[in-house]
């Protein structure tokens, strides 16, 4: 058996960034062929990835790029939100994002397992590879909230990126369900009534003033949940849909992701 040196080591850890211990035993199992001992560290990394599969991985990170017609959103899972922060995790989703946006998802999709299996060896955790989505429109703005587990893409008509990304920040924050009020249908009232109803029964008030204590509830409720009812963060004073018409813009529509364990 050929003497593995430092030299050989270090060369293989800053090609891979595994273990200094787990360079050393690839290192000496290919009897000091660089290339070997790479292909081991794969197929290991491989066989580790495998048997994290079906643990949990409902953590991550959602990672967007825009050129202001076009978003493309993904989302990358993992165990915990300590390896959401670390560096190869983030690395490797914007890799991903990158390959997705230049050659398609699908590429992605082909190219995600040995890309993922490299950093499970380096990490140990289950990493899986979500959704990946793309949007398009006349203009298109997104915003990835700072802890990276929410990202909102919104399309306009008329108005700027600018714009369309000031209303995608004001929904990550508000986290609406539904862009306007004829967007709320049936079942979603029923079971929103369902639940009002049990509070305002316990009112001592007369039946046709419950009722009115009952619409208004309703209506502020779904008002709350409505984007362009809601009053922009940046500027309270007007709503969502004030804020785009003043801009030249109507929104046409949004979609929230998120991510959280």
């Amino acid at each position: 058996m050929s003497t593995i040196t430092t030299e050989q080591v270090k060369e293989l850890r800053d090609a891979t960034g595994v273990s200094v211990m787990q360079c050393r035993k690839a290192l000496e199992e290919a009897e000091g062929d660089m290339e070997k001992a790479m292909i081991i560290l794969r197929k290991k990394g491989s066989e580790i990835a495998g048997k994290k599969a079906d643990r949990n991985a409902s953590d991550g990170l959602v990672v967007t790029k825009s050129d202001g017609k076009r978003a493309l959103t993904l989302i990358l899972n993992c165990e915990t939100d300590f390896v959401a922060k670390n560096d190869d995790f983030i690395k490797l989703a914007h890799t991903l994002l990158d390959t997705a946006w230049e050659q398609g998802a699908d590429a992605a999709r082909t190219q995600a397992p040995a890309l993922i299996n490299d950093v499970v060896l380096k990490i140990g955790e289950n990493i899986q590879l979500g959704a990946i989505e793309e949007v398009t429109g006349d203009v298109v703005g997104v915003y990835t909230h700072h802890t990276g587990k929410t990202a909102a893409v919104v399309t306009l008509t008329g108005g700027t990126p600018d714009v369309a990304k000031d209303i995608a920040m004001h929904a990550t924050a508000m986290k609406p369900r539904y862009i306007r009020a004829s967007d709320i249908n049936e079942a979603d009232k029923a079971q929103v009534m369902e639940v009002l109803k049990a509070e305002v029964a316990e009112s001592d008030k007369p039946e046709d003033i419950k009722q009115k204590m009952l619409e208004g509830k309703i209506g502020t409720y779904f008002k709350e949940q409505t984007l362009l009812d809601q009053p922009f963060f940046k500027a309270p004073e007007k709503t969502i849909a004030q804020y785009a018409k003043d801009n030249g813009a109507e929104v046409a529509n949004f979609v929230l992701y998120t991510v959280s364990a």
